[in-house]
């Protein structure tokens, strides 16, 4: 478990993680960031109360190094991942150990439920939950059991981590996706099993969704500069909204001042399709039964959806052209890295 400034939910995170009830034994090995809100002493404390819960140090406070820390400081033949801001549902190890070795798999991840705890954070977590807000991966609401591009969090064999490499370190985002397509191109199956679940809490504030989200978006951007066509076409998605709406903003400028005038501008005006059917589709998420139940939910969904796309879409497009190089999730803390998905 990666962990950096995460006072407010370390400990229910590591609850869940310690009351899996499992045949083999079992410890939690905590990747501890420089932190600055009492969770460095939080997490000693646990580690204290419970002989199961190490400490490792991971002063770059990057995901993947602590990862990587933690699964080298690890003594047995599954890796967990778990995050400080998740909360895994009962039963979750166990049944994820039974379906890693019934499918021959080296890598079995489950469903994210996200969830909130203010107005604001629901509406998040209601985006995250809709195939609309995070495009349509399995573990954003899959049913279907089966292979996976990818998975969340994910139960691997150390084995096959060990083969593959571990984490790649030189990112810092989108860690887990492209280990995965390490494991797929290697040979091995990641499995997709909606039976796991767990809890996902989302960004508090209107400011941070959009810092997680431009930062994901410039490594999607990086990622798509290294792979290629390894990366799925739904990535592709919020780019080319940002792309038809800049188009349209300087199409409505010529048209304005007459740059472009009579039947050119009629013709041009069909740039402001896609801005008329994406608002049309955010109208609808929104009034529907996925924006919530009083006018503020959907009022707070109307405003979430759009902020995630743009976001992502304005990031991956920069991440495209110029590279993440040392972009980091500014959105928890000042300019470090956060060990959140």
């Amino acid at each position: 478990m990666p962990v950096l400034n995460e006072r407010d939910y370390l400990e229910r995170a590591v609850a869940t993680v310690l009351a899996q009830r499992i045949d083999e034994p079992l410890e939690l090995i905590l990747a501890l960031g420089p932190s600055t809100d009492g969770t460095t002493e939080l997490a000693h404390h646990l580690a204290q109360l419970d002989s199961r819960v190490r400490i490792v140090e991971n002063p770059a406070a990057d995901i993947p190094i602590g990862l990587n820390l933690a699964i080298t400081a690890g003594r047995y033949p599954t890796v967990v991942r778990v995050d400080a801001h998740s909360e895994l549902q009962e039963g979750y190890a166990m049944r994820a150990l039974a379906t890693l070795d019934r499918v021959r798999a080296a890598n079995v991840g489950g469903v994210m439920r996200a969830d909130g705890r203010t107005p604001f954070q629901r509406a998040v977590a209601r985006a995250y939950n809709s195939p609309i807000g995070l495009g349509g991966g399995a573990y954003h609401g899959g049913t279907q059991e089966g292979e996976a591009e990818s998975a969340y969090l994910g139960v691997m064999r150390r084995s096959v981590l060990e083969e593959v490499g571990l984490f790649d370190e030189t990112i810092r985002r989108g860690e887990d996706w492209e280990l995965n397509l390490r494991i797929r191109r290697a040979g091995y199956r990641v499995w997709f099993d909606p039976s796991l679940s767990v809890t996902y809490w989302p960004r508090e504030s209107w400011v941070q969704l959009a810092r997680q989200f431009t930062a994901t978006g410039r490594w999607r951007g990086e990622l798509v500069r290294r792979f290629g066509r390894g990366n799925s076409l739904r990535f592709f998605a919020p780019p080319l909204l940002v792309i038809s709406l800049l188009v349209a903003m300087i199409v409505a400028v010529l048209q304005a001042t007459s740059v472009i005038a009579g039947w050119w501008s009629l013709a041009a005006s069909i740039i402001y399709l896609p801005a008329l059917v994406y608002t049309i589709m955010i109208i609808v998420v929104s009034i529907g039964p996925g924006g919530g139940k009083g006018w503020r939910d959907k009022l707070w969904t109307a405003a979430v959806l759009p902020t995630m796309h743009l976001s992502w879409g304005y990031g991956f497009l920069v991440g495209m052209l110029r590279g993440a190089h040392d972009t980091v999730d500014t959105s928890r803390l000042g300019t470090r890295n956060t060990p959140l998905p």
